[in-house]
């Protein structure tokens, strides 16, 4: 009966994340599904800039949002509360062009300037009560009756009847993200074609079965009444007939060769883009799929050559970098990493990936140049484990200890391995001078960490 039992309860949980995710995209849920969020450099920067008129517009301050790439071939994307914004890979990959990945952001954005991930707060709360009632229910209906088939009905009528509540909560948001893109499209002299292309192309999914659809028509409901005022909106736009931004389509040629070269099969990247192909976008793919084939004496020759046609392009240097470090180049590969730094100083991944070459040398001789870029590259994103990780290794080879600890604690932090950010701290306390900033700093994650723990051994009482 116990068995049987857990059985249920890991469904109904199971069940109930799947709701919250699919609906506001809660960062824990989606991860927890399996999601993998990808980070590239250069992506991430175009896909800010392309948003960076629509946040303006609503009054955001670009550099306050976040941008993550989620590796999925789904169509789909969503904001969460903290600003964020997730897109799938399968997003930009079925995109035509530039013009309907900015029209999507720009809906997005639209949720953000609206607070809809905030307020969706109270109605999640509403559906995953119902949701969980349905599945206590389901248990106890499946336990008394010995047929687990009776559970899973009442659960999963439970789960429909949660889910259904969101989504008729939505429709508003949904129109009102809409009328937020047109304006904004607008207002920064955009066309609004694409947004409507896009939504067009995925509409005719509305009458297939759930399982058939992409999340994005799940998640944001097609209607009829939202592509009519879409398409309204978009034949009588100032904008309509502008063409495509030039830069953005060279951007756009240059983001879907890179994806689609590291996330799809080698041989399908060479049917899509053949070697007799010698544009930028091709060559950049070219060479990525002869990198992930191992085929250096192949790889290294594209990307040189695309380095002699643009010198000053920071990204074919990190791809060098890239490919020179994982095939134990390392010291080749920092020279790669200094060029695309040089070019690109403000890059947190460009300065967290030329540190990690210079610290798995084990040379001393790097490790305080290591150190200043991962100071500046935490700088602006502290909530980066890996470079936590590299700091308290690069700390070691300067003989650091205490400063090293304290790295250390950092990274334990982010990953929430508690017992080891009361060792670390402790220790990183008993070295370094009392009264800095840091030390302070240990006073804080020591206790946050005593916290959690003590948290979590409660629950394990109860």
């Amino acid at each position: 009966m116990f068995n049987q039992l857990g059985i249920f309860l890991r469904q109904g949980v199971m069940l109930v994340a799947t709701i919250v995710a699919c609906v506001i995209g809660s960062p824990a849920p989606v991860l927890a599904q399996g999601f993998n969020i990808i980070r590239d450099a250069e992506i991430e920067t175009m896909l800010i800039e392309w948003a960076r008129p629509a946040l303006l517009a609503g009054g955001i301050v670009p550099e306050s949002i976040t941008i993550r790439l989620i590796n999925d071939d789904s169509i789909n994307a969503f904001v969460t509360r903290g600003n964020a914004m997730f897109i799938h890979t399968g997003l930009i990959l079925a995109a035509k062009n530039s013009n309907e990945v900015i029209g999507v952001m720009a809906h997005e954005t639209g949720h953000i300037v609206g607070g809809h991930a905030v307020s969706f707060g109270d109605n999640i709360a509403v559906a995953s009560t119902t949701a969980l009632l349905a599945t206590l229910l389901g248990v106890a209906a499946g336990v008394a009756s010995g047929n687990p088939d009776v559970g899973a009905a009442i659960m999963l009528g439970g789960q429909g009847s949660a889910q259904r509540m969101l989504f008729a909560f939505s429709r508003g948001q949904e129109s009102s993200a809409d009328q937020y893109a047109i304006r904004a499209l607008e207002e920064t002299k955009q066309s609004p074609v694409g947004l409507y292309t896009f939504f067009n192309r995925l509409s005719g999914q509305e009458l297939l079965i759930s399982d058939r659809q992409d999340p994005y028509v799940r998640t944001h409901p097609l209607t009829r009444e939202r592509m009519s005022a879409v398409d309204f909106a978009v034949q009588h736009s100032a904008y309509k007939d502008k063409p495509t931004d030039t830069v953005a389509e060279a951007q756009f040629r240059r983001m879907t060769a890179k994806l689609f070269a590291f996330l799809k099969p080698q041989m399908t990247t060479f049917q899509k883009y053949p070697e007799a192909n010698k544009s930028p976008e091709a060559r950049y793919a070219q060479s990525i799929a002869f990198y992930r084939r191992g085929q250096m004496k192949d790889a290294l020759p594209v990307v040189d050559g695309l380095l002699k046609d643009f010198p000053k392009d920071p990204y074919f240097w990190e791809l060098k970098g890239q490919m020179l470090f994982e095939n134990g180049k390392l010291d080749e590969a920092v020279k790669s990493y200094r060029e695309a730094n040089a070019l690109l100083p403000d890059s947190p991944l460009i300065l967290v990936a030329m540190s990690h070459a210079m610290v798995e040398t084990a040379d001393p001789a790097y490790a305080k140049e290591a150190q200043a870029a991962l100071q500046k590259a935490l700088a602006t994103d502290p909530e980066d484990p890996f470079a936590w990780d590299l700091a308290a290794k690069s700390y070691l080879l300067t003989n650091e200890q205490g400063l090293s600890s304290y790295a250390a604690a950092e990274r334990a932090l982010l990953v929430g391995e508690f017992g080891d950010v009361v060792r670390y701290s402790r220790e990183a306390e008993r070295l370094l001078e009392k009264g800095t900033p840091t030390w302070y700093r240990l006073q804080d994650i020591k206790v946050t960490a005593q916290n959690s723990l003590q948290e979590m051994m409660e629950r394990r009482r109860r």
